[in-house]
C-alpha cells in the first residue's frame, strides 16, 4: 500500500488501534538512507549536545558533501528531520544532512526557560561572553568547529565540501557562519532569516543577554553588517513569505538586500505571497534550497 485513506484510519480506530507508526512512502525513490539522532559530550558547550544526521544511500560507497541546517527558536535537532521533508531529495542528490540542537539543554541556568526567545532553544548561534551563559552557550564555535570535526570523524567518507542553511534564528546563524568563514562554507541559504540581529527585538534581547550591552560586539553576529563589510563570492538564496507575521519587526530582509548591494554580494531574495513563518513554508521550498547547495557541493 502506497497511501491510506480516511476510511483506513477509521477502521483501525474501530478495531482498537490507539496509534499508528509507519514509514514515509517514497514511491520510485531509494529508501535505504538512514535518519539518526545522536548525543555526545561537547567540548565547547561543556555539556551533552544533540544532533541529527541523515545519511543518503550513496554514503559509504563514495564520499558525499555535508549540508548543515540550523533551526529556529524553540526547535530541536528533531524539528527539521520530522517536518521539512528534505530526506527524499537529499537521497537523490547524495547529500548528508546534519542538524544540531538550538541550545544546550543542561545544566539548567537561572532564567533559561523564562522566555521562549532566550535561553533554552534560543542559543542564537553565538559564543556567549556574559555569565552564566558563557560557560555553556558557545553555539558558534560548536557549529563551526566542534560539530564538523565530529561529523568528519564519525561519518566518513565525506567529500570535504560543506554548505549551511537555516530558518529564522537559524537562518541568521547560517548567514553569519558563512559570511564570517566563506572558505569553510561553499554554499549558504536561508528561510525567513533574522537578517539584522542587532536591529530587531529578538536579536537585541539575545545579543544583550549573551554578549553584553556593547553594541559594537554584536556586529560580528549581524548578517547584514557582515554582508556589507565583505563580499561573499557565491549567490545567497533567501526565501521569505510576505504573510510572515514577523517580517517587518524581526526579519527585515530589506536590510540584507541593501547590504549585499553595497558589497556586491549576489543575493537571490525571493518574496512569496501567502506564505508565513511555518514549516509548511519550508517544506514548500526546501527542494529549491537543496538543489541550490547541490549545484555547488556536488559539482
Amino acid at each position: 500500500m502506497v497511501s491510506r485513506t480516511t476510511d483506513d484510519y477509521e477502521a483501525m480506530v474501530t478495531a482498537g488501534c490507539a496509534a499508528v507508526c509507519e514509514p514515509a512512502f517514497w514511491a520510485g525513490f531509494d529508501r535505504s538512507g538512514v535518519q539518526g539522532f545522536y548525543a555526545h559530550a561537547s567540548r565547547e558547550c561543556a555539556t551533552e549536545m544533540r544532533f541529527s544526521v541523515y545519511r543518503p544511500p550513496q554514503h559509504g560507497s563514495r564520499a558525499v558533501p555535508v549540508l548543515y541546517y540550523l533551526a529556529g527558536l524553540t526547535c530541536t535537532e528533531e524539528t527539521f528531520a520530522i517536518k521539512a521533508g528534505a530526506q527524499r531529495l537529499a537521497a537523490e542528490l547524495g547529500i548528508l544532512l546534519v542538524a544540531p540542537d538550538t541550545s544546550p539543554r543542561a545544566p539548567r541556568l537561572p532564567g533559561d526557560d523564562a522566555d521562549w526567545d532566550f535561553g533554552l532553544g534560543a542559543g542564537f548561534y553565538v559564543d556567549a561572553t556574559e555569565p552564566p551563559w558563557s560557560a555553556h552557550y558557545r553555539m558558534y564555535s560548536y557549529v563551526t568547529r566542534e560539530l564538523p570535526e565530529l561529523i568528519a570523524e564519525a561519518f566518513a567518507p565525506l567529500s570535504g565540501r560543506q554548505g549551511i542553511f537555516g530558518h529564522s534564528m537559524g537562518g541568521h546563524g547560517a548567514l553569519v557562519c558563512a559570511l564570517r568563514d566563506p572558505e569553510r562554507y561553499a554554499s549558504v541559504s536561508a528561510f525567513a532569516p533574522v537578517a539584522a540581529a542587532s536591529r530587531c527585538p529578538w536579536g537585541e534581547k539575545a545579543l544583550t543577554g549573551y554578549l553584553g550591552s556593547d553594541r559594537e560586539r554584536w556586529l560580528s553576529y549581524d548578517a547584514a553588517e557582515l554582508a556589507r563589510s565583505k563580499r561573499y563570492g557565491r549567490t545567497i538564496l533567501v526565501d521569505q513569505g510576505r504573510a510572515d507575521r514577523f517580517l517587518a519587526e524581526q526579519l527585515k530582509p530589506e536590510l540584507l538586500r541593501e547590504a549585499c548591494r553595497a558589497s556586491g554580494t549576489p543575493l537571490d531574495l525571493r518574496l512569496h505571497d501567502g506564505y508565513d513563518h511555518s514549516y509548511y513554508f519550508i517544506a514548500t521550498f526546501v527542494a529549491d534550497h537543496l538543489r541550490h547547495h547541490a549545484r555547488i557541493l556536488c559539482g
